[in-house]
């Protein structure tokens, strides 16, 4: 009985090169993966340490209010994590995802702003709560929208890129 010696692998420097990100590409992974663990922290918090820590009005209509929001997060979180995927295996489908996590950012950033200036969210006496409400607007709505733009600016490049 002879073994059969094992095909050798190719030389590191004879496989094929590993695309380069587009320019910011790796500012926007970081934009995502900071989008994608910050709603996760702030879910977390929210059902399981204390939503008081978050909450800028203590209302039932408010509580009811940010309990609707989970299930759009999940989605918002599922679209980021492909754009991350794709970002990091250098697959097209990034453009898709990133585009569907900017967009899903920016709807819900805007429901938000809506809700707040609605109904006095921004006048409350809760500065804290006010101030973490604040930022969590701009942040969602910026994030939103550099990570749109960048994608869209950078659509023929990451189009480029292998795979879906």
């Amino acid at each position: 009985m002879s073994i059969t010696p094992r095909p050798e692998l190719p030389a590191r420097s004879e496989l094929p090169a590993r695309p380069e990100l587009p320019r910011g590409g790796r500012f926007v992974l970081g934009v995502l993966i900071f989008g994608v663990l910050a709603t996760l922290a702030y879910w977390v918090v929210w059902f399981g340490v204390d939503r008081e820590l978050l909450a800028s009005a203590h209302s039932e209509s408010y509580y009811a209010f940010e309990n609707a929001f989970p299930l759009a997060d999940a989605w918002m979180v599922a679209a980021g994590l492909g754009a991350i995927v794709g970002l990091l295996r250098r697959r097209a489908s990034a453009l898709l995802w990133i585009l569907a996590a900017g967009a899903i950012s920016i709807y819900l950033g805007l429901l938000d702003v809506l809700f707040d200036l609605e109904n006095g969210i921004y006048g409350s006496p809760d500065r804290a709560g006010v101030c973490v409400e604040i930022a969590i607007n701009v942040l969602t709505l910026a994030f939103g929208s550099v990570i749109m733009i960048w994608a869209w600016r950078r659509r023929r490049e990451l189009t480029r890129l292998t795979g879906w």
